[in-house]
């Protein structure tokens, strides 16, 4: 579903994503972890070409990412991102922020573009809330409107860049089931999260990446149970110690 081939990435100097090389099959869920400045975030932003590379190739279905004749909007249009600080728009209700996609790229009636959304809203625990506009909603409500949101262009493909760091913890868990079910019901996932009880119960596998490489990659129980870079085995160190 997802290749990377010989990806390289730099800012000025920085060398942010060092020949990743790594595959993403149809319906996997995989988590990418690794210590804060590895290059997770910037990884996951060149799925959808929020982030070019430099040198490299990705191919998300059969498009290729960053050749020239690539529509960005038709591919993004194709692949669900969240985000960290839900980027909802505050002057449209959960419902209306919902539908306002399909409606506007997709040119699906207004009224079936509402029902779908209500549909949605209702996957994710807040159908009661659809006319609510954002600054009503918890931070965890919110971001649970951004996952509906995403998933309202029907994608194949679901993208996550640490969805629940900018939530109070009691806030987490409620972002985290409904990511879950996603899983459980198929989804393609890649998920840069610092949630590790989330990657052990729900990844099929687990990326590390530390400057800019993937050291390892394993099932979640491997990967916690005995890792084999030592980069990674600090790194695990360090949750089990904290």
């Amino acid at each position: 579903m997802i290749e990377f081939s010989e990806v390289n990435k730099w800012y000025g100097e920085h060398h942010v994503l060092k020949n990743v090389n790594e595959r993403v099959s149809r319906g996997e869920v995989v988590v990418i972890c690794g210590p804060s400045g590895s290059g997770k975030s910037t990884l996951i932003r060149t799925v959808n070409r929020l982030e070019p590379i430099d040198k490299g190739r990705i191919v998300v279905g059969e498009v290729n990412v960053n050749a020239s004749a690539t529509s960005v909007n038709k591919l993004r249009s194709g692949i669900g991102f969240v985000f960290q600080q839900f980027n909802l728009f505050p002057h449209l209700s959960a419902r209306d922020n919902v539908a306002l996609a399909p409606i506007s790229v997709l040119g699906i009636p207004k009224k079936e573009a509402h029902e779908r959304a209500m549909q949605l809203l209702d996957k994710v625990g807040l159908k009661h809330k659809a006319g609510a506009f954002p600054g009503q909603l918890s931070g965890g409500q919110q971001q649970r409107v951004a996952i509906a949101r995403a998933l309202a262009m029907n994608p194949p493909v679901m993208l996550f860049d640490e969805p629940t760091s900018a939530l109070d913890p009691e806030m987490v868990g409620e972002v985290l089931q409904v990511m879950k079910q996603l899983a459980n019901d198929g989804m393609t996932m890649m998920c840069v999260t610092h949630e590790m009880g989330f990657a052990r119960d729900v990844a099929d596998r687990v990326w590390f990446i530390a400057d800019g490489e993937v050291l390892e990659r394993a099932s979640p129980s491997e990967f916690f149970a005995s890792p084999v870079h030592p980069r990674a085995q600090k790194f695990v160190a360090d949750i089990r110690a904290h």
